[in-house]
């Protein structure tokens, strides 16, 4: 049966995309072309930015007539927000600023990814557009030198959106083999993780870690240490990069945070922040105020920590798998079922940095940070 005639049979009957048969590119015959040399002073931009689901991910590309040093020679550039969930088809114009750029690993060679915030018409911030307040927090606490740290969780999918690797009518052996594990029957699409640390260690960003989570093709990596907004510029940029990866392997990213219910662990994306003084000798005493602090804005963390506030965590944060109760605020040593997480090691040298376990993995880190630094740091 042809590609349109399967097109159009599901366009009537409902099917979803997903459910469809795999077609694939010939990848030979991109090389091929790819090899076309081009003039030396051609840099090709893809400017990425976030849609108004506040969760995912958009992109396009256009060529620029030298080779840009830095974000401020880029040009602001616009877009239908209309088709984006940002703007009304009758004043659909939305604007595009550049604020941080990276080497491309996709198109490599003196190509680059660009990470841009998003303006309506009267350059008010969209209503995604979370980085001008992070910003804003970010600047007035610069002389405290905050750094953070985040640990994004995701689930890998196969295109009919079951997870990567599971038996197609059922589940795997119960979780137990599967964290740090090693072995076929232990993780799943370890090539897909791996390009991903390799493809944002060649655009430049902190990425400092990777392991396989508790349930089976389900992973994480750590970004950081990263200071003030960069944080959450480098932890957007490396979900673009992770989303195009896995669309190079015919493989879907789940930031879901309870993508598979019943006995399974979900997904977070834990933050963890220090100051300099907190890193500073006796250290401690810096820390347990911020816990302190923190302890009295339970319910303003929970709305910020996922883009449906709170609702999406509902489902992750019971108590269970590792996880505390979305209802109560909790602080530890060493237990991953608290709020709030000091390491064993902070707790002995009495210095260092404390761990937030609430964020969702589908959280925005500039929502995230921005809050962190309003609360603990600013007294707001």
């Amino acid at each position: 049966m042809k590609f349109t005639t399967i097109f159009l049979s599901a366009a009537k009957t409902g099917i979803k995309l997903a459910e469809l048969p795999r077609i694939a590119t010939n990848k030979t015959v991109y090389d091929r072309f790819m090899r076309l040399p081009v003039d030396e002073n051609i840099s090709l931009l893809t400017y990425v930015w976030i849609d108004g689901t506040g969760e995912f991910l958009r992109s396009k590309t256009r060529t620029h007539y030298n080779i840009p040093k830095t974000v401020e020679e880029l040009p602001s550039w616009n877009y239908d927000g209309s088709s984006t969930y940002q703007a009304e088809g009758s004043n659909s114009d939305t604007y595009l600023s550049p604020v941080a750029i990276y080497k491309d690993p996709f198109l490599q060679g003196n190509n680059r990814l660009v990470l841009c915030d998003t303006y309506k018409h009267n350059k008010n911030p969209a209503g995604t557009n979370h980085r001008a307040s992070c910003l804003d927090a970010m600047t007035k606490v610069k002389d405290q030198i905050p750094w953070f740290g985040m640990e994004q969780e995701y689930t890998i999918l196969d295109r009919d959106m079951h997870p990567f690797g599971w038996p197609k009518n059922g589940c795997p052996e119960p979780q137990g083999p599967y964290y740090c594990g090693v072995g076929a029957t232990k993780v799943f699409a370890r090539d897909v993780v791996e390009s991903h640390y390799r493809a944002c260690l060649y655009a430049g960003l902190n990425i400092c870690g990777t392991n396989a989570e508790v349930m089976p093709a389900q992973w994480e990596y750590q970004i950081g240490p990263s200071e003030g907004i960069s944080m959450g510029d480098e932890l957007w940029i490396s979900r673009y990069i992770l989303h195009r990866v896995a669309e190079e392997y015919g493989v879907v990213i789940s930031l879901d945070p309870k993508p598979i219910p019943g006995d399974w662990n979900g997904a977070g994306c834990h933050v963890n922040f220090s100051t300099k003084a907190m890193r500073d000798e006796n250290g401690i005493v810096e820390i347990e105020k911020a816990i302190e602090r923190l302890s009295h804005h339970h319910m303003r963390h929970i709305k910020a920590y996922d883009p449906k506030e709170g609702k999406d965590n509902e489902r992750r944060l019971t108590g269970k798998h590792e996880t505390s109760s979305i209802s109560d605020f909790s602080a530890g040593v060493a237990n991953r079922g608290s709020s709030i997480r000091i390491p064993r090691s902070v707790a002995d040298e009495r210095k260092g940095y404390f761990e937030d376990r609430r964020p969702s993995s589908n959280c925005d880190p500039y929502r995230v940070t921005d809050v962190m630094v309003r609360t603990t740091l600013l007294g707001e």
